[in-house]
């Protein structure tokens, strides 16, 4: 194997986000050398000032799973069609679920025969607000945009949920699954049996061993997950403060323009990486004079229609599903940006 392969193989053993983090300082250095140290304290001085929160969401994460909290999903898609679309939606907007860890459930639920509808207000909902997301966004972004962001992660549960129901209920979607193998990884492998069994909740994790395992490694990779994207995602913002002048912002995306808010859905859905990663961007773009509800709008389409999030629903689901799913997306940003754009102007 010659010296380049080498190298190249040690290049992609790399992590992507770390990769990115110092691709980008590396093309500072050479293309705008006087940014790189401003670039750096900005980086520093903002993960700084969200460390608490950045503890804290890191703990939840932890103690959710080490108390099996995340595993009551069980009884959240038993009962009534409306009371299980109501309880999915919720459930989803407060679960530990990015929007690729949910797809092992969502398959699990799917393959175990539970009724599209709550599935898909939980899928729909799930990527949208977490914990940990909650306890960042409140501490960049400030309570307002957080808490209407969470009603919106409800609301679009609930707009997905019941829209699923008519459809099915006039006979559509008989069979939504592809035949599967895998999706995100090892991951998916969660079979229906172990995603529906109820587990018990034992709130002193701490005195079995297992569960203090658990704490500690689901606490480590929340841990890393979280300290590269917010890295990446402050030095991408340190950029913008630096480069884009505020008015670009506020006259395409702020004001009285009408394509404000479908103009941000239509670009989150491409532009959008994660949940964690987005909420500086948007909040740098926010204080540049982009209008809240497009702000909201572009969180809301990117968390759900987002490349990786797109690309694990299709490995997922036959073709109209995805179809439906994209667009149910789409139109419920674009129903819930306009519809909540009041409460964040005031």
């Amino acid at each position: 194997m010659t010296a380049i392969a080498i190298t190249a193989q040690r290049i992609r053993g790399i992590d992507r986000v770390i990769l990115a983090i110092l691709g980008l300082f590396a093309l500072i250095a050479v293309v705008a050398y006087d940014q790189l140290w401003s670039s750096v304290v900005f980086t520093s001085n903002a993960m700084l000032s969200i460390l608490p929160f950045l503890t804290a969401s890191v703990v939840i994460a932890g103690a959710a799973k080490a108390t099996s909290l995340d595993g009551q999903i069980a009884r959240v898609f038993k009962g009534h069609p409306v009371k299980a679309i109501v309880l999915a939606s919720a459930f989803g907007a407060t679960a530990p679920f990015c929007s690729c860890g949910v797809i092992p459930v969502v398959a699990a639920l799917l393959a175990a025969g539970v009724p599209l509808a709550p599935v898909m207000a939980f899928w729909l909902s799930s990527p949208l607000m977490s914990p940990s997301m909650f306890l960042l966004m409140m501490s960049v972004m400030g309570p307002e945009f957080t808490l209407i962001k969470l009603v919106a992660a409800v609301g679009m549960g609930l707009i997905g949920g019941f829209a699923t129901h008519v459809i099915v209920r006039r006979g559509g979607f008989s069979d939504p699954l592809r035949a599967m193998t895998s999706c995100c990884g090892s991951s998916c492998g969660a079979s229906a049996n172990t995603v529906l069994a109820e587990k018990p909740v034992v709130m002193e994790f701490w005195k079995d061993a297992d569960r203090r395992e658990a704490f500690l490694s689901t606490s480590r990779e929340s841990a890393w997950f979280l300290f590269r994207w917010m890295t990446l995602a402050f030095l991408v913002e340190s950029l913008m403060v630096a480069y884009i002048p505020a008015e670009v912002i506020g006259q395409s995306l702020g004001g009285e323009s009408w394509w404000a808010i479908p103009a941000s859905v239509l670009i989150g859905m491409p532009a959008y990486l994660n949940g964690f990663a987005a909420i500086p961007t948007v909040s740098a773009m926010l204080d540049m004079g982009m209008l809240p509800g497009a702000a909201l709008g572009f969180m809301l389409a990117g968390g759900v229609s987002s490349i990786p999030a797109a690309m694990g629903v299709y490995a997922l689901v036959n073709r109209q599903v995805f179809a439906v799913y994209i667009l149910l997306g789409m139109v419920g940003s674009l129903v819930l940006s306009y519809a909540l754009q009041p409460f964040l102007l005031g």
